[in-house]
């Protein structure tokens, strides 16, 4: 790794995340009565928890509107959650002027095109491993776990291991 993103590493003040396709593996169950269930990976919490205990806040901005994603992000006390979010690069600034950081302090993980305006502009990024995105944009990070089966612990491991 190079000296330059072992730097904006070292100054990360927070973590964006999508849900979709990073947190679940981008399946949605549908029930005979139109219920959604979404699968979230326990390891995802857990880096919640050791990114609380660093002090380093998340943030969930998905384009789904959902029960589960809200549920989840309250059990685990996520101060920011975003659901419906149609401009997800605004928010971010949004999420900038709250917590008083640049763009440079964010490190963002996604995986499909609605994530790119926000991979383009902060310091730190991830795709997850199976990421339709892989061949338009280059981030920082793959990570070696699947959406759904632990990518966010995986890249926050990641960023964890390389301060």
């Amino acid at each position: 790794m190079d000296s330059g993103l072992k730097n904006k590493i070292n100054h990360i003040k927070l973590i964006a995340t999508d849900i979709d396709g990073v947190w679940t593996d981008g399946t949605m169950y549908y029930s005979p009565e139109g219920d959604v269930m979404k699968v979230f990976s326990t390891y995802d919490g857990m880096a919640v928890q050791i990114l609380r205990e660093l002090k380093i806040p998340v943030a969930i901005l998905t384009g789904e509107n959902s029960p589960m994603v809200r549920q989840r992000a309250k059990k685990l006390k996520i101060p920011y959650v975003f659901q419906g979010e149609q401009n997800k690069r605004a928010r971010l600034d949004e999420i900038c002027q709250s917590e008083k950081i640049t763009l440079d302090e964010i490190a963002y993980i996604g995986d499909d095109i609605n994530d790119l305006d926000c991979l383009k502009v902060v310091g730190v990024t991830a795709l997850s491993g199976n990421s339709p995105i892989l061949n338009q944009f280059t981030p920082d990070y793959v990570t070696q776990r699947m959406g759904g089966k632990g990518a966010f612990r995986d890249f926050v491991d990641w960023l964890l291991e390389n301060r």
